[in-house]
């Protein structure tokens, strides 16, 4: 059966959409959604706090490869990851939704809404929101404070996981294989997620090796 989405349309009045992706996972129904209301936009890929380099650049080619099956633009922006820890400093223990987070969506948003206006775009927004992981107020507090600044820029404050996005979510992520992230993206995520891991019984984080749709547990965190 034919899936009948919503139509999509940007708020006020906008025309050209730069979309901050995370991940695959995370913005493959996002994209889905948007292609399907005709919107145009590109893909921005800036996200300095993933870490080791080995799960960025999985992360970030499993991103280009699905959006170069869309047709969709990417922009691959630097991966400043000595910018992302300077920032970071005295933070390091901060708990997950914490101050350490909301300064990771601040420092990706500023450089989306720099990038943005540089370059044509009225409106952003983040593919952040759908994880079920994710404060989703928090991310929006983020992205209109990135806007601020710039005149005629808007954050879309778009709820991404409503009317089945999260389920489409997971079904886009099986369907397409992609890369089974299995924490949140910084080091210290990584460290606290094996700390809960190795407490629990289970196996350290080995990354680059679980895809969705081949491994029978799809419930770790993205």
């Amino acid at each position: 059966m034919e899936l009948i989405r919503e139509k999509l349309v940007l708020p006020n009045g906008g025309k050209k959409l730069l979309l901050h992706s995370c991940c695959a996972p995370c913005s493959g129904e996002v994209m889905e959604a948007i292609s399907a209301s005709g919107i145009e936009y590109t893909i921005f890929f800036y996200n300095p706090n993933i870490h080791p380099k080995k799960e960025y650049e999985i992360r970030k080619n499993e991103n280009i490869r699905f959006a170069e099956k869309l047709g969709i633009p990417i922009v691959d922006a630097d991966y400043d990851v000595d910018n992302w820890y300077e920032r970071a400093k005295g933070m390091e223990y901060e708990p997950e939704r914490g101050k350490r987070c909301t300064m990771c969506f601040d420092m990706r948003f500023e450089r989306t809404a720099l990038y943005a206006y540089e370059h044509g775009f009225d409106t952003i927004t983040s593919s952040l929101g759908i994880s079920r992981w994710k404060n989703f107020d928090q991310i929006n507090d983020s992205g209109l404070r990135a806007v601020a600044p710039y005149e005629g820029l808007t954050y879309w404050t778009h709820n991404w996981r409503k009317k089945g996005g999260s389920a489409r979510m997971l079904e886009i992520s099986k369907r397409e294989h992609f890369y089974m992230q299995e924490y949140c993206g910084c080091a210290y995520s990584l460290r606290d997620t094996n700390q809960w891991r190795l407490a629990n019984g289970r196996e350290r984080i080995q990354i680059g090796v679980k895809f969705y749709g081949v491994d029978d547990n799809d419930n770790d965190k993205q």
